[in-house]
């Protein structure tokens, strides 16, 4: 007799597991626990197989009614519904492995190794916000060069370009991966050039001062009647020109005074790939000191204005510029533009430069053992550059760094020493 739902509903667990039977093979197994189960007995070949279909009621009389007849349809095909189903498993598991996301996330795992806590977290949160929710269900070696210009366009139509750059950078990274471990054959994200498909970027100019106003600048800053905390933040942005984050960042523990040296840890420079050291000339420990004398706590040189257990804000040094007389003209990151100018146009090695500013080569290797690189040529350069701020400062005027002979022999002698 067939099933009807009101049998179904009535028929209650008992002591041993039993079956109701609808038709051509059709019943529900009803547990001792009271769970019902849809069941298709049938023979293929010589072989006696059992079919689920769910459970009830969350497959109905209906619907599983409905995959019985599907089923015995291609059992009457001569289709073993069972292997046939395993077959599709198979290959629904291999196209999982094989996933996108998949080998996403295998590549994620060993790129992360040696990299700072807080590039990987940006990494995993960039990936989990913009790559995967794209790409990350499609098979790998079925994505081509449009669906990856599709995944960063719509990421620039939101207005950020730089991210879509890096979103591009990070997945050819993960095709290149897959290429050497054999998922693919190509890496269809080198196909194409991020300004193949994507506005320029433009030059990011951070406005400065130039040389001749430099005086003004420092005197300005000297005389200063704000917080002094930010007086002599900007005096040591002059001195030091490391970018602002790094600045108004830093801890106490990070100065060896003795050495007269600031150690930046990796995390906390830019792109997080090596430390800085800063070597600290008379004039900036001077500043360090005058700073410990004001001191609010033993973690922050520069305290927040409103709360001291966290560091000064972002905008406290474009703040002040702006109070001094020099919106739109100068900027934090401005120091670190006049200190680069001034010092290639006197002679001083490029490359030193170049370190002090924390510029430098990607090469992970290359980056890490730069840092302390040319640190004895690199403590005279500041030492000298903290030297001709005091003498523009007390001058009132711009005056020269050094005469033009020993200009001339510094280069000679730092090409030599390079």
């Amino acid at each position: 007799m067939a099933l009807t739902d009101l049998k179904i509903k009535n028929a209650k667990p008992k002591d041993l597991p039993y079956r109701l039977s609808d038709s051509g093979g059709l019943h529900l197994y009803v547990s001792p626990a009271g769970g019902k189960l849809w069941r298709w007995k049938y023979r293929f070949g010589s072989k006696e197989k059992l079919m689920s279909f769910g459970s009830y009621p969350e497959v109905s009389l209906v619907a599983a009614r409905a995959k019985h007849q599907e089923q015995r349809a291609k059992l009457a095909a001569g289709t073993d519904p069972m292997a046939e189903r395993k077959a599709e498993k198979t290959v629904h598991l291999r196209k999982a492995e094989n996933s996108f996301e998949r080998v996403a996330k295998d590549w994620f795992a060993k790129w992360k190794h040696g990299k700072c806590q807080r590039h990987a977290d940006y990494m995993a949160r960039r990936m989990e916000a913009d790559i995967l929710p794209r790409l990350g269900p499609r098979q790998i070696d079925e994505i081509q060069p449009p669906d990856i210009v599709a995944m960063i366009q719509a990421i620039e139509e939101r207005g950020a370009t730089d991210v879509a750059r890096r979103a591009l950078q990070s997945t050819n990274q993960i095709f290149r991966y897959a290429v050497a471990l054999g998922y693919v054959q190509h890496n269809p994200a080198s196909a194409f050039r991020p300004g193949d498909v994507l506005p320029q970027k433009p030059t990011e100019n951070f406005p400065r001062l130039d040389k001749a106003e430099l005086p003004e600048l420092l005197r300005k800053i000297e005389s200063y009647d704000g917080s002094p905390f930010t007086r002599l933040a900007i005096k040591m942005m002059a001195l030091v020109f490391v970018r602002t984050s790094e600045l108004i960042n830093a801890e106490w523990k990070e100065f060896d005074m003795k050495e007269a040296r600031w150690d930046i840890p990796t995390e906390r420079m830019k792109g997080g790939k090596r430390p800085h050291i800063v070597p600290l000339a008379r004039q900036t420990v001077a500043v360090l000191n005058e700073l410990w004398n004001f001191r609010k706590n033993d973690r922050w040189v520069f305290p927040g204005d409103r709360d001291d257990k966290k560091h000064m804000s972002n905008n406290t040094i474009l703040g002040a510029l702006k109070r001094m007389g020099f919106k739109g003209e100068m900027t934090g990151h401005g120091f670190r533009g006049i200190a680069s100018t001034i010092l290639h146009e006197q002679g001083y090695n490029h490359e030193h430069i170049e370190i002090q500013l924390h510029h430098g080569p990607d090469n992970d290797v290359s980056a890490a053992y730069n840092h302390a690189k040319y640190l004895e040529p690199r403590k005279k350069l500041m030492q000298d550059w903290a030297d001709y701020l005091d003498k523009t400062r007390n001058s009132g005027k711009p005056v020269p760094f050094i005469v033009k002979e020993e200009a001339k022999s510094r280069a000679r002698q730092a090409r030599s020493a390079s």
